[in-house]
């Protein structure tokens, strides 16, 4: 079952937070695509259905992007009532340690590898707010 990634967002807002490492929407971003990039490249599966755009720093899930772009560059401290327990955290929560601790900045570099599932879609700003396709996540990472 994929998750919504609004709701995914939320999960790993409210991991942080509790943690006290609030992280930004720039950084949310990130670790979604690495979410998904994860699940379809261990699992075979999508961890959502959303789909995920390339955009000038990197990839974007635009339905979680608006959700929080009012928070701009901040950290996003508030927390949101889910129910955590539908979440694979065993599966999402090393993700999101690992990468939340990482500079914001590294983590687009990360996405922005020549050659990546975002390099290919986005060509030099030619494929702006394109799709990047779930088998190029898959395949290139």
């Amino acid at each position: 079952m994929a998750y919504s990634a609004v709701e995914l967002s939320k999960y790993i807002i409210n991991k942080c937070a509790r943690d006290n490492k609030p992280i930004s929407n720039l950084q949310l971003q990130k670790i979604l695509y690495f979410i998904q990039r994860e699940y379809l490249q261990k699992k075979g599966v999508v961890a959502f259905d959303d789909p995920i755009e390339a955009w000038q720093f990197g990839p974007v899930v635009p339905n979680a992007y608006y959700r929080f772009c009012g928070y701009g560059g901040i950290p996003i401290s508030n927390e949101y009532t889910i129910d955590a327990s539908q979440f694979d955290s065993v599966s999402i929560d090393p993700i999101v340690c690992e990468k939340r601790s990482l500079d914001p900045w590294d983590l687009v570099k990360e996405t922005h590898k020549v050659g990546s599932a975002w390099d290919c879609v986005y060509a030099n700003g030619n494929g702006n707010h394109r799709t990047i396709p779930v088998e190029l996540i898959r395949q290139y990472g």
